[in-house]
């Protein structure tokens, strides 16, 4: 942690608790680690610099091991990059500067993962915390902590708090590029509650849902904020899950399913996360230390299915298929410094080990996406990357080599895309 001790607000999630992850590695002397045993780049957002910075790295496919790239970090392009995702082809990284209300796209080289800044777009909101792409590319979506007062007006702030925003950004495939937001009347977004934390797409891009946390916490984390905003009181006093059918191939306006569906009195949901068969919704409570499994019925809407305890103040959440059809479920807890994990054979999570995450403040969790083999956190307190391997008959975890990784200081997120040999991205 760094040595500033001034209040600043910290909602209950993985981002806005602004702190997260930098998946980072030492310089290590693998002679396994060349080119050829490289099976994903890994790139971890830290908010520690001004403006903030993006690690990159190579995964060894023999050992899960984390090797930073000679020019790394990158300059984010803004303050405070809190969130980062790629595109479903591995080309092309987006960034969510929070402080100035940015997203930064970048092309990935595909030989040897450099990051090229092309383009940087305004939310209409404020304080963007988190980034979900559609399954097919098309649409990139923003979550504004604030959103506008009205259309096309100023936005909410710490001083005059209100709800936040969903933003659809249609994205040109070929190009990687955002275009304009999607419009609903005179709007080009759609309104959430207070103070959302994150949202997930289903893998079959029909639907969106987003984890109002309805909540803020002081601590003496940094990064330090001016003003602790107080909770509206048009706010509900629980946290909600909010619900959207996404229309046509994805790029298509929201429809808003019901009201948001409460997560009980005094939770405070942060991470969430649809189960890759679309069949459920992860939902993690930092308040209340608890996991939600919610079933997703026909025509989207939730129905709460299970409960089952995590570690102290659970933050994101991850999917990794196993052997056999095996699932598992892996959850990161701030507070504790360490991953629970569950078997999702019979449907709902049952728990299997509690494990240190390899330093402390874990936020984000990243499965490696060609071998689903490692997961990685962003150890935001610790400053560090963990690094894991996945046993797929039972779930367990075995730290990588030489995990902890250490980064450029207080990572935020952390984002992969497959080494791809001989694809090409325009560069």
């Amino acid at each position: 942690m760094a040595a500033d001790t001034k209040l600043m607000k910290w909602s209950m999630t993985g981002k806005r608790l602004l702190a997260a992850a930098s998946i980072a590695a030492t310089a290590l002397t693998l002679t396994s680690c060349g080119p050829g045993n490289t099976v994903d780049f890994v790139y971890v957002t830290s908010n520690r610099q001004n403006p903030g910075q993006v690690d990159a790295y190579v995964v060894n496919s023999l050992t899960g091991a984390l090797v930073k790239l000679l020019d790394s970090p990158y300059p984010s392009g803004g303050r405070n990059p809190v969130y980062d995702v790629t595109s479903p082809d591995g080309k092309y990284l987006y960034v969510a500067n929070h402080d100035d209300n940015t997203l930064v796209m970048f092309a990935i080289g595909p030989s040897d993962g450099k990051l090229y800044p092309l383009q940087t777009v305004n939310t209409p909101g404020t304080e963007p915390v988190a980034l979900a792409m559609s399954p097919d590319g098309a649409t990139l979506y923003a979550l504004d902590y604030y959103a506008p007062a009205t259309p096309g007006h100023p936005s909410f702030t710490d001083l005059n708090p209100g709800p936040g925003a969903v933003v659809a950004f249609p994205v040109d495939k070929a190009t990687g590029r955002m275009g304009t937001p999607l419009s609903v009347g005179a709007a080009n977004y759609w309104q959430v509650q207070c103070f959302p934390s994150n949202l997930t797409v289903t893998p079959d891009g029909t639907h969106l849902y987003v984890a109002n946390t309805n909540a803020v916490l002081v601590t003496t984390s940094p990064p330090v904020t001016g003003t602790v905003p107080k909770l509206p009181a048009t706010c509900p006093t629980s946290g909600t899950v909010s619900a959207f059918a996404i229309g046509g191939s994805g790029a298509a306006p929201l429809t808003e399913i019901g009201s948001p569906i409460s997560t009980g009195g005094g939770s405070e949901p942060t991470g969430i996360i649809a189960d890759p068969a679309g069949k459920a919704v992860y939902v993690t409570d930092a308040a209340l230390n608890l996991l939600y499994t919610y079933t997703v019925q026909s025509d989207g809407s939730l129905t709460l299915g299970s409960t089952v305890a995590t570690g102290t103040q659970p933050m994101g959440a991850a999917v990794v298929a196993g052997t056999s059809g095996n699932k598992f479920l892996y959850v990161t807890n701030f507070s504790a410094g360490t991953i629970s994990s569950y078997s999702l054979a019979s449907g709902a999570p049952v728990p299997i080990a509690t494990t240190n995450a390899g330093s402390s403040g874990p936020l984000c969790i990243l499965v490696e996406p060609e071998l689903q083999r490692f997961i990685y956190t962003s150890d935001y307190i610790g400053g560090f990357v963990g690094g894991a391997q996945v046993d797929p008959a039972n779930g367990t975890l075995i730290l990588n080599q030489n995990s902890p990784y250490p980064g450029s200081g207080q990572p935020t997120c952390v984002a992969a895309v497959t080494h791809a040999r001989g694809r090409h991205n325009g560069l």
